[in-house]
């Protein structure tokens, strides 16, 4: 058990037996102070000047500190910067996202990934959509069921050309509604 912990313990085993919390506060201040003062005293004996700058730091009321900063910050050419680390990243993400909506999109350029997606189907073939779409998606069969059922919805994202319209022209065969997008 650390040292604070102890005097804590006994402290608070006499104020029960006492009854008088104060003086067992009082006690584990009296045990728990010289500790802290010892660790002020050696930081204050290396440097006097430095002491003297942190006692008059410590005497600063908030909005004195907050201009001694901002004083400080202007002196010493010190950047504002972000506290986290993890909001520099989408910072310096939304000017590039800016830079690129600036730019024109190219009307020639031809679209080579498409999404593919389940519109409607006809009832009665609604078994063999479900299987198809259990090896199409690698799902398992309630899963395929409860998508088919759920359509209109987004099969596969991202897929090359050759490879939508085959899809299509598959669940096409089967009797179901498919769109390339």
């Amino acid at each position: 058990m650390s040292v604070p912990c102890r005097y804590a313990a006994r402290g608070c085993a006499r104020s029960i037996r006492s009854g008088n919390p104060f003086q067992a506060s009082k006690s584990f201040l009296q045990a728990t102070t010289p500790a802290i003062q010892r660790r002020h005293e050696t930081t204050a004996a290396a440097n006097p000047k430095i002491s003297g700058i942190v006692d008059q730091i410590s005497q600063l009321t908030l909005l004195e500190t907050a201009d001694l900063v901002t004083s400080l910050k202007s002196r010493l050419n010190i950047p504002d910067l972000p506290v986290g680390g993890f909001a520099a990243g989408p910072a310096a993400a939304a000017p590039a996202a800016a830079e690129e909506a600036d730019e024109p999109a190219p009307a020639a350029q031809e679209k080579t990934l498409f999404s593919v997606k389940l519109q409607a189907f006809d009832a009665g073939a609604k078994a063999k959509i479900i299987k198809e779409v259990k090896s199409l998606l690698g799902l398992s069969l309630v899963d395929s069921k409860k998508f088919v059922e759920s359509a209109p919805k987004l099969m596969k994202d991202s897929v090359p050309k050759d490879e939508a319209e085959k899809i299509v022209a598959t669940m096409k065969e089967l009797g179901a509604t498919v769109v390339m997008e």
